[in-house]
């Protein structure tokens, strides 16, 4: 059965982040919403992503403070997780958050379609449901179909001794021993639960070194900690492939050498849903990653719009957010006859989560440096710091990148540095000055002043 539905102001496809804002903000503006949700209500963000992540990092925080402490021999004990009481507890939550979304789209006035869509000729779009399918029509229409975890063949994940970042999320035993291939975010954050819970844990990173998109001075500190974590890193090394042997992992890396573990977790990237969108009907073009390339209005053709991880820009879920929120907006404004602005995504912070987090926020010293630009950098160092003294986490740094006698970035490594990063967006967007940062009262003690220390110390030439 194929039942024809009134055409709706905007068509969402994907209940992730963006999609979930977009269809909210589309509400609010009055106009008539539907989205359209082939699996659960949040996307990979909810459900297999930050906020599990997040759970497992919290559940186990405990251990890593306890370890802290008693480096300083002035605690002891020991701190026990149950990983499977944890994952119930887990999947309790996201079923309330996904009943909690589904109950405020509802409230909003947006009908929600359980089914894949897919676009059609003439603004139209068929979503396969279980009761059928449905062909919507639309006005305009915002594809947030995120994004799901990438690898190259020699790579791919079995589900059972290699595993994709889905997968481990799930595991209930953690395993003796884990490979990470990666050492992005996602990466890096298993490999801190992980190792609380008392798996050994090796790290293979083909760059030369950690969280590679990151200022070279917060990968090696990032280094250095998982290595007195007792955690192996191994930099600027190539897997070649990955396969089960024997009931195990082994990895084999480009220079013939292996390497074995009880799992391994593919942490290499990730892939955009951009397959069987019914693109082609609309013309609308991917980049050779298989993203969608996108207009400074972020429209991928006329009347639809593409937003969040699968247009590639920044896969991160409160960009994702951002975009569609604006692709609403925009959307709203078209259709009202009225003018509307290009896209300007303004300061993007990005945090690494752990026992030492990361946090960056505008350009990057590195970055700057490749394109020749003048600029200077401060820094203060946590280990002057009195939080990060009283957690014995000393570990890490404030960076502060200069052009013009304004600050044009920032970047953070150290306990609870993740807490620093809307700060610092603030800062960075601002322009600050010496002179602001003399201007402002920091709490003290607080880790914010670290912030200040980096402002205030003197700026050099790298």
């Amino acid at each position: 059965m194929n039942a024809t539905i009134n055409i709706f102001d905007l068509l969402v496809i994907g209940g992730g982040p963006a999609g979930y804002e977009a269809a909210l903000t589309g509400a609010r503006l009055g106009l008539r919403v539907a989205l359209a949700e082939a699996g659960a209500l949040g996307g990979t963000c909810l459900n297999r992503g930050c906020i599990p992540t997040k759970l497992m990092l919290g559940a186990t925080c405990a251990i890593e403070e306890l370890a802290c402490q008693s480096r300083l021999r002035l605690a002891s004990g020991a701190a026990h997780v149950d990983l499977a009481a944890l994952q119930a507890r887990k999947e309790r939550l996201l079923a309330g958050s996904r009943k909690a979304m589904a109950e405020a789209l509802k409230k909003a006035g947006v009908e929600v379609f359980a089914g894949r869509a897919k676009l059609m000729p003439g603004n139209a779009a068929r979503i396969a449901a279980e009761d059928g399918e449905k062909t919507v029509g639309f006005a305009k229409c915002v594809l947030a179909a995120g994004s799901r975890p990438g690898y190259p063949r020699s790579l791919a994940p079995d589900g059972d001794a290699v595993l994709d970042s889905d997968a481990v999320l799930a595991l209930e035993t953690p395993p003796q021993s884990l490979m990470i291939v990666g050492s992005g975010a996602i990466g890096l954050e298993m490999a801190e639960i992980f190792s609380r819970l008392g798996t050994t844990v090796t790290i293979v990173e083909a760059a030369p070194r950690l969280a590679p998109s990151e200022d070279p001075e917060i990968g090696n500190a990032l280094a250095q900690y998982f290595k007195r974590k007792g955690v192996a890193v191994l930099t600027g090394i190539t897997a070649a492939g990955v396969a089960a042997f024997e009931g195990r992992a082994r990895l084999s890396l480009e220079n013939g050498e292996e390497f074995f573990a009880d799992k391994a977790l593919i942490a290499a990237g990730r892939a955009p849903n951009s397959a069987g969108l019914g693109l082609e009907e609309y013309a609308i073009a991917l980049n050779a990653a298989g993203f969608i390339e996108t207009g400074a209005d972020l429209l991928a053709a006329p009347d639809v719009y593409a937003v969040g991880d699968v247009n590639g820009r920044w896969l991160l879920a409160h960009a994702a957010a951002h975009q569609a929120a604006y692709a609403a907006g925009h959307a709203a404004a078209v259709l009202a006859g009225n003018q509307a602005k290009p896209y300007a995504p303004g300061v993007i912070p990005f945090c690494i989560y752990g026992g030492v987090e990361a946090m960056r926020a505008g350009a990057a010293a590195e970055e700057l440096a490749r394109s020749g630009a003048d600029f200077t950098v401060s820094r203060a160092f946590m280990a002057a710091n009195p939080m990060a003294q009283a957690h014995g986490q000393t570990a890490g740094l404030v960076k502060a990148v200069w052009v013009d006698g304004r600050v044009a970035g920032l970047a953070a490594l150290g306990h609870n540095a993740s807490t620093l990063a809307t700060p610092a967006a603030m800062i960075v967007a601002a322009g600050w000055t010496r002179q602001d940062a003399e201007r402002f009262i920091f709490p003290h003690p607080s880790l914010d002043e670290a912030l200040r220390e980096a402002l205030l110390a003197p700026a050099v030439r790298p």
